[in-house]
């Protein structure tokens, strides 16, 4: 047996996963468990996490793999800041004591961390190789080209290559500063959110707008060539020297200071959302069809935080070269802790690569699980009521006529995902067909901005009837956006149209009834799709059957199980605690049922706030 843990870490979202022969056993990100949201430090407990799932102590691990290489990461830093200088000094002078505090000699950092695990040999991977890793090793394809795309590595921004077997090759990179990563993170910046987790915001506000500072963006900013690589005008932004994305001239040049946080959303916001999502998508349609050119691969794999827009990743499926596009669901920096384990196992030890027609990410339900038995001891200690189901027909059924009244249900079930996103197992679910429901679950529940989307899970089987994929497309990872099909939608009188193209309120605007399943239609027709199938999500499709058999609808409401700012829940105790100081009626603890009474329905304003302190609004 060999065991190799793969760790990424003080940077942005640590994660720990662990490889024995070849397979994933454990996967998890540090904030489930300090509940500290895109928590950065070392990954203590998701790393016990995975030695426990496995069984193992730290000495028993054949290696530990480290995502990144830091003397090179180190190496760009200096060099940017002495090309800078004297301009990025108070940059540096932050930066510098992390470093050497700790962070230049990771090899120390890491064997302090484990203790138990000071005779295990250490690999450091790069960056960019942990990305394709990730995206190549546990695909479904035995060939395919390589696209990864992030902010910025040790000094790659972008990569491309090629995978066949058990080995992968990137072959040409795009160097920092110029980044497609940074220059979206630039304008998710300007617009009040914040870098590294608001870029998903900046995603779901685009269709507000229009995309009139494209050609702006164009002209001015970068040079985007035929090929999808891109040169940034380094005079507009500021993240090389200073502290913050944008500089003087990037604020004069769209119209003044960067939008505060929290503060209204301008019709100019929306209109430079959808300007940046237009010029990042042909950029990413572009690399597609030059490295389909290059490569002469049909199949193409991706991993890197910019492969989480999966509004790009949805056209470059529709209107590029691919037949098949496979994108790792934690594409983000936590899912290199992945790839730089599979790295070793496949590249440096040359172990052979199964492909078996399905992917090998497990549906990426990697996380901790929680039994029966567990669950009705922590039930038994609340003492408050509720009802176990015996027969999971009978539960399937009870749930599905729940959500058809309306009710919006917290689903806890099985091991929690990997990744930024709720498959199924950590879920608020509810009815798509309700036009109040994304109003309800926004701002009783997630607390968050309303303009904010949600996405649809929908029985595979069924998925070409309601959203326009081609036939045989899976999206088990809600990592493409789809136009709702033109059977489901509904005419739209004179005076929403002029709410939909004029009101200010982005509330009124996304509350306009656009198809049959209003909840999860954004204002430009599109759903962010999860298809269920059976062997994935076996509860999961049958809820959806039952839900199904009872409104003719195959599709429900899927979000996250947390509120703005709180990681996603990992434990039943975090589920009932998020289930009482928020607006969801009803909770699923496997195969148990929670349902608050009428009395209960109003929630006690002090415990919410109590709860809601606990977090840093993200």
């Amino acid at each position: 047996m060999t065991a190799i843990l793969g760790v990424s870490a003080f940077y942005h979202d640590s994660a720990a996963a662990l490889v024995v022969d070849g397979e994933a056993v454990a996967a998890a990100q540090e904030e489930r468990f300090t509940r500290r949201k895109h928590d950065a430090g070392f990954p203590a407990g998701a790393v016990a996490y995975c030695l426990a799932e496995a069984g193992l102590s730290p000495e028993r691990l054949d290696y530990l793999a480290f995502y990144d290489k830091p003397l090179m990461k180190f190496d760009r830093l200096i060099e940017t800041y002495l090309a800078f200088a004297p301009r990025g000094f108070l940059s540096f002078a932050k930066a510098m004591p992390v470093w050497l505090g700790g962070k230049l000699d990771m090899r120390r950092l890491l064997r302090k961390a484990l203790p138990g695990a000071a005779r295990v040999p250490i690999v450091f991977t790069d960056h960019h190789e942990s990305h394709a890793a990730s995206a190549f090793f546990p695909s479904p394809f035995d060939e395919a080209a390589i696209l990864t795309l992030d902010g910025v590595g040790e000094w790659s921004t972008a990569a491309y290559g090629f995978g066949a077997g058990n080995r992968l090759r990137l072959t040409h990179h795009l160097q920092f500063p110029h980044s497609l990563g940074l220059l979206y993170s630039a304008f998710t910046y300007y617009c009040g959110f914040k870098v590294n987790s608001g870029e998903y915001k900046l995603m779901g506000l685009a269709p507000y707008g229009r995309p009139v500072y494209r050609d702006l963006i164009r002209e001015h900013l970068i040079d985007l060539k035929p090929d999808g690589s891109l040169w940034l005008n380094m005079d507009y932004f500021n993240f090389c020297q200073g502290l913050t994305m944008t500089g003087p001239r990037f604020h004069g040049l769209f119209g003044g200071p960067p939008r505060t946080a929290e503060s209204r959303i301008e019709q100019r916001h929306s209109d430079l959302a959808a300007s940046i999502q237009a010029v990042a998508e042909e950029a990413v349609v572009r690399m597609g069809r030059h490295i389909c050119a290059q490569t002469g691969q049909k199949r193409l794999v991706m991993a890197g935080g910019v492969a989480l827009n999966c509004v790009a990743n949805g056209r470059l499926l529709r209107e590029g070269p691919f037949d098949e596009v496979w994108i790792q669901p934690a594409a983000g920096d936590a899912g290199g802790s992945l790839g730089a384990a599979l790295f070793v196992w496949h590249q440096l030890l040359e172990q052979p690569r199964r492909v078996e027609g399905q992917d090998r990410q497990r549906a990426s339900l990697l996380g901790p699980r929680f039994s029966t038995d567990e669950i009705a001891s922590f039930l038994a200690g609340l003492g408050g009521p509720h009802e176990r189901y015996a027969d999971e027909s009978d539960l399937l059924r009870r749930v599905a006529a729940l959500l058809a009244e309306g009710k919006i249900v917290g689903w806890f079930h099985g091991r929690m995902e990997f990744g930024p996103r709720a498959l199924g197992a950590r879920s608020i679910l509810g009815d798509p067909r309700s036009p109040a429901m994304q109003a309800d679950m926004n701002l009783r529940i997630k607390f968050r901005e309303s303009f904010r989307p949600f996405a649809p899970i929908v029985l595979a089987e069924h998925a070409p009837e309601w959203f326009e994929l081609r036939p045989g497309t899976e999206s088990p990872y809600m990592a493409l956006v789809a136009p709702v099909h033109e059977r489901h939608r509904v005419p739209i009188g004179a005076d929403d149209l002029r709410t939909m193209q004029q009101d200010p309120d982005l509330c009124a605007r996304v509350n306009v009834v656009r198809s049959t399943i209003p909840a999860v239609t954004h204002v430009d027709f599109s759903a962010r799709v999860q298809t269920v199938d059976r062997e994935r999500h076996p509860r999961l499709h049958g809820l959806l059957e039952a839900f199904h058999a009872l409104t003719g609808c195959p599709v429900l409401v899927n979000t996250s199980f947390n509120v703005r700012g709180e990681p996603i829940v990992c434990t039943p105790a975090e589920a009932y605690r998020c289930y009482r100081a928020t607006g969801i009626n009803a909770l699923v603890l496997e195969d148990y049922v929670l349902l608050k009474s009428d009395a209960d329905e109003v929630v006690d304003a002090e415990a919410r706030e109590r709860y809601l302190a606990q977090f840093q609004l993200d």
